[in-house]
């Protein structure tokens, strides 16, 4: 899975163009988040179709990087994020970006992305 950081001008209808982009070929944002207190406003999105969704930003003119995310499933219950972030921080693990993907049958997905993937992974083993 891959979390697209895309960078939009600072001024109002950034969010609802790109949104619009992506929705008008059929691809369905699964998480997003957005960071507007630096020189480069950026969306973080997680979509259902990441070659679609690199394809409508490259022809649209829209600048991105890509990130790997790693997705956790977990109880919803209180604590359990604790636990999670703690097994990577015993791995020496930085978190750049968090955010939920969503809920479902007493679960939370929540998506990471890392500074160091691979032992993002091993944590999590």
């Amino acid at each position: 899975m891959k979390e697209f950081d895309v960078y939009v001008q600072n001024k109002p209808g950034e969010l609802a163009r790109v949104c619009e982009l992506l929705g008008g070929q059929g691809v369905n944002i699964k998480a997003i988040a957005s960071e507007r207190g630096n020189d480069r406003p950026m969306i973080k999105i997680v979509t259902d179709d990441e070659a679609t969704t690199k394809a409508t930003l490259k022809r649209s003119g829209i600048q991105f990087d890509l990130r790997d995310v790693i997705a956790v499933k977990m109880p919803d219950r209180p604590g359990e994020l604790g636990k999670v972030s703690r097994k990577l921080a015993r791995a020496m693990v930085n978190v750049d970006s968090i955010y939920i993907m969503g809920k479902e049958g007493g679960l939370t997905e929540i998506a990471f992305t890392v500074d160091n993937h691979r032992k993002a992974e091993e944590a999590f083993r």
